[in-house]
């Protein structure tokens, strides 16, 4: 089955967060909080302005993106649980070249 998100609306697969605090703690499931990152994996084509001109998204599919605590809609998906959520409850997307250009 494929899905394939209308206007500004994107689906999201939440990305987990670490099991470890950076001292080496172990957080057990019940203390997790629920991830606010993700990886946006299909986009609609955009919204519509006032003149009826179609407005691409600032989002692409594989884009990593963060977003509010209670953002979008929770669905179950071929077995996944997946988010449903607008370009306008995003954030920020996480940019992967910064973190290429400390390592060297």
């Amino acid at each position: 089955m494929t899905f394939r998100p209308l206007h500004d609306r994107i689906l999201v697969r939440r990305i987990e967060a670490e099991e470890k605090t950076a001292g080496g703690i172990i957080i057990p499931d019940t203390a997790k909080e629920k991830p606010q990152e993700g990886e946006v994996i299909a986009a609609g084509p955009g919204a519509r302005d006032e003149s009826g001109k179609l407005v691409a998204l600032d989002v692409k599919v594989g884009d990593r993106i963060l977003f509010g605590k209670w953002s979008g809609t929770e669905i179950k998906l071929n077995g996944e649980d997946l988010l449903i959520m607008k370009e306008s409850d995003v954030m920020g997307v996480i940019e992967e070249t910064a973190k290429l250009k400390k390592a060297a």
